[in-house]
């Protein structure tokens, strides 16, 4: 079924041929996904599109062979399309941006993957990679896939107990890694954690090739550390490696409920054929003929899967032109930054997460710092990471003008479980809702026991087996702990962890993680819904939801509040106001009467908002602080408001 390349506005939403399109997958997988797999080349074809007797719940296209950097960039350029600008890097923080051709993006990721291969990097190899969000970040993730080298990139500025972990986890051979990362108003000198890292860890790579930044050149270690632009200018361009379809492509390291990092798994076959369709299907962003191209950009970081879907190999592998961003959404200068990256570089889809348009909302809440640029190529707004309450959905769609599309997915799944389908004319826009499920996922809500709830009903999220392409066929050498983790809770299912419903017209909700349901007197009740009633308050900026002990009722809720930037109103008067607006929305049911005002929420680097970690010293327990966390000082004023102690070395 060909994908519509127009612009379908929300207000005729009801005429998307989603409905058509979703039970065409339905009828025939298999054909779906074999159709889907001629947009990518192939070296060998695959024996089949699907084995369900290999891993713990089968793998896609086994048997066939091919490369994904190839697939990301050698191809375009042979058919004509070299002069196509791949990437544009936008650095806020240098005041500079440059532009990288197919050809020249080619030629680079080329010779990188020779100067790998030159210091003993092969097929299967893993190679960590910690660097910020500089075009060498995306340059090195390439000439591994090359190499068919595995990479792991963690997230710039991770703290040296946690980069130690993922070494010795992963095992690299070689490190590549800058000598800083560059924040507003600070430098984050890297190679000095990386250093301690090393040092730390049971596993000791042979080689580092290191990036030196002018603002904050590294220290290097003879015999170990080499320079990244040096090494790549001396070394000899490498061919593309052919590596089987169900090769690992990446691993990449994400919290677990032990505090140990699950290594996320991504093949190479199933991962390129997904992200490829997932373009024009969701996005609606397309290439054109010879240099001609579209412009997306992913306002994330290259450190979380959002960055490597949607920043690095999902554009490439449709051809497309993608924005790398080295700044913030605002400080740098202000909060019409990202305003002004797409009016400059013609953006038409901007995909964030909602916490960078709370932090806009709060400083420029009428939107007077948009009002210079000219958004007119701008045609959608994406949203994902974490679920976009509807206040803050409503208020960017009124400010933008422009369709807002919240989608759900995770780390695992590599890509969108659900969204809006720009490619098939929007659905209805139904703010906080995560859209409808895509082709690949069935998706559904059962109860404790294991049945289905009726539309409307909260409970597990659940997709039936197997998952689509592109979603993690395991856990890096852990097919046991993959299964423990997501397969045995359901038998048949993927269990997400998220609690949510799907209404009636098959909208997912997705409502938080399964544990921040709460149990108030013994009924069920979303935190997420009261987050909505929260948020709506004219003076909240944003705002979380916990439970907390309750010696008669179980659990109670409890709301923590940012208030926007100038309000100066009396906190008690605004704390009972917000309990007064749950209980006339919601209802005395909710027990809500608590709401504290903070200066901000503790969140990770990716922006996700630590509701287990409050909730946690709201009962008084030490607290398990992710290793993501933005600022741990912000626990500290969490805890003394809630009087507790915070238990935070």
């Amino acid at each position: 079924m060909a994908l519509s390349t127009s612009h379908m506005p929300d207000a005729i939403a009801n005429v998307s041929k989603y409905p058509d399109y979703y039970a065409a997958w339905r009828s025939d997988p298999e054909a779906y996904w074999r159709k889907a797999a001629e947009t990518i080349d192939w070296i060998k074809p695959f024996d089949q599109v699907f084995d369900p007797q290999i891993g713990p719940f089968g793998v896609w296209f086994p048997g066939g062979v091919m490369n994904t950097s190839a697939n990301c960039l050698d191809r375009h350029v042979d058919h004509g399309a070299g002069d196509r600008i791949a990437i544009i890097w936008d650095s806020a923080m240098e005041g500079r941006i440059e532009r990288y051709t197919y050809r020249a993006l080619r030629d680079r990721v080329a010779k990188v993957a020779g100067a790998l291969a030159a210091r003993g990097i092969a097929k299967g190899d893993r190679v960590v990679i910690y660097m910020p969000m500089v075009p060498e970040a995306a340059i090195a993730m390439l000439a591994c896939a090359r190499l068919g080298a595995i990479h792991s990139v963690v997230f710039g500025g991770f703290a040296a107990p946690e980069l130690a972990a993922r070494i010795d986890a992963a095992r690299p051979k070689l490190i590549i890694a800058a000598s800083c990362g560059l924040e507003p108003g600070r430098i984050v000198a890297y190679k000095p954690i990386l250093d301690d890292a090393i040092a730390r860890a049971t596993h000791k790579p042979a080689r580092c090739l290191i990036f030196q930044r002018t603002a904050a050149p590294a220290t290097m270690i003879a015999g170990r550390d080499e320079g990244y632009l040096e090494a790549e200018a001396a070394a000899t361009p490498h061919d593309p490696v052919p590596v089987a379809a169900t090769d690992p492509l990446y691993v990449l390291y994400t919290s677990g409920t032990t505090g140990k990092p699950k290594g996320i798994v991504r093949d190479n076959g199933g991962h390129a054929v997904a992200l490829a369709a997932s373009i024009p299907l969701i996005f609606d962003v397309h290439s054109g003929q010879g240099a001609a191209s579209e412009v997306m950009w992913t306002a994330s970081d290259v450190g979380w899967v959002v960055g490597h879907s949607y920043i690095v190999y999902g554009p490439l592998l449709a051809g497309v032109t993608t924005l790398m961003y080295e700044g913030k959404p605002v400080g740098t200068p202000d909060a019409g930054a990202f305003w002004r990256v797409c009016a400059e570089h013609h953006v038409k889809t901007l995909f964030t997460a909602p916490t960078a348009l709370r932090a806009i909302k709060q400083q420029d809440s009428e939107g007077k710092l948009l009002a210079p640029y000219n958004l007119s190529k701008l045609e959608a707004l994406f949203l994902a990471g974490e679920r976009c309450d509807p206040p803050t959905a409503k208020w960017i769609a009124a400010l933008l003008e422009k369709p807002v599309i919240d989608n759900w997915w995770q780390t695992e799944t590599g890509w969108p479980i659900s969204a809006r389908f720009r490619g098939l004319g929007l659905t209805v826009f139904k703010p906080g809702s995560g859209g409808r499920p895509c082709p690949g996922y069935d998706v559904q809500v059962l109860d404790e026991s294991g049945q289905p709830n009726p539309p409307g009903e909260v409970g597990a999220l659940v997709i039936r087996l197997p998952l689509p392409p592109g979603c993690a066929p395991t856990l890096w050498q852990d097919d046991a702990g993959y299964r423990r983790a997501y397969l045995e809770a359901y038998p048949g299912w993927y269990c997400t962890g998220d609690a949510g419903m799907v209404d009636a017209d098959g909208d997912v909700w997705v409502m938080g993680r399964t544990d921040d349901i709460i149990n108030v007197a013994g009924h069920r009740l979303s935190t997420g819904a009261m987050e909505e009633v929260l948020a709506s308050h004219p003076d909240v900026a944003e705002c979380a939801v916990i439970g907390k002990p309750d010696a008669i009722k179980g659990e109670v809720p409890l709301g923590l509040v940012v208030l926007k930037s100038g309000v100066n109103r009396d906190h008690a008067t605004i704390q009972k106001e917000l309990v007064k607006l749950v209980r006339e929305c919601i209802g005395p049911v909710a027990a809500f009467k608590d709401a504290l005002v903070v200066p901000r929420l503790p969140k990770t680097r990716s922006g996700k908002i630590l509701r287990a970690t409050m909730r946690q010293m709201a009962g008084g327990a030490n607290p398990v602080v992710p290793p993501t966390i933005e600022d741990a000082a912000v626990l500290d004023q969490i805890a003394a408001l809630l009087k507790v102690t915070s238990h935070i070395a």
